[in-house]
């Protein structure tokens, strides 16, 4: 039986571009140039890469990208999107949770989830993080972005809800959040690219900075930053608050 984040991205690949919380690309992928002051020379994994945005658009800045995702479909889509541009690029299907690559790019992405939080365990989520370190040579930079578990614990659930639906553009039904294990749980009503109706049960799981700054360490980074997420315009000067619902993470190897 399929998960629902594996229903979710097939056949959705064209709906997917267009939600809101995709539009941020050109802005994000400026503030990753910026990390890497620019330099061609870095090679960078993009887990969770979906239907490639952030991966073609740093391609077509001069990046060698290597994209990995779990949905074939999507996959699929991002090839098309990158031929369409005359880009050649690597993109892979691949499980996050399963090592594939070892110390192999200067920088590691997973941006939009990108497959972490979205696991039904904190062992599967933990497994994601441990890949991706491996993935990077020393001194390598992980750039990633996650749910705010400081949000829900300041919001009512009202607010909670509302905040849902801004940053994705669809109202859930049935939004609960458990406070003994930072699950979000409801029920998603989605139309695929090929005119289904879908109903997903989905959970995510929310983290507080002091807990992925912990994994982290566990995981040989000794530099961890923490700020807010903001759609398109990812900053170290924006501090992270109960305002932001996602955090940005910047964390770099021994």
């Amino acid at each position: 039986m399929k998960q629902w984040y594996e229903e979710l991205f097939t056949d959705y690949a064209q709906s997917y571009d267009k939600e809101a919380y995709t539009q941020g690309t050109l802005g994000e992928c400026d503030f990753i140039e910026q990390e890497i002051r620019g330099d061609k020379t870095v090679k960078i994994l993009d887990i969770g890469c979906g239907t490639g945005r952030h991966t073609i658009e740093l391609t077509r800045r001069g990046y060698t990208v290597t994209g990995i995702d779990l949905s074939e479909s999507q996959l699929q889509h991002a090839r098309r999107k990158a031929e369409g541009q005359g880009l050649k690029i690597d993109f892979q299907r691949h499980d996050a949770r399963t090592p594939h690559f070892t110390k192999a790019f200067e920088l590691v992405i997973m941006l939009c989830e990108g497959g972490f939080s979205l696991m039904e365990t904190d062992e599967m989520n933990f497994q994601i993080l441990q890949n991706a370190a491996a993935a990077l040579k020393p001194g390598g930079k992980f750039i990633f972005t996650t749910l705010n578990g400081l949000f829900p614990l300041f919001h009512s659930v009202k607010d909670f809800f509302d905040a849902y639906k801004n940053e994705s553009g669809t109202a859930p039904n049935n939004l609960t959040f458990n406070l003994l294990t930072f699950r979000e749980n409801c029920t998603l009503e989605v139309t695929d690219d090929l005119g289904n109706q879908k109903t997903l049960h989905c959970c995510e799981r929310y983290y507080v900075p002091c807990e992925i700054t912990w994994l982290l360490k566990s995981l040989g980074f000794k530099t961890i930053d923490i700020f807010g997420a903001k759609l398109g315009a990812f900053s170290r000067t924006n501090p992270l608050t109960t305002e932001n619902f996602e955090m940005l993470v910047i964390a770099e190897k021994e």
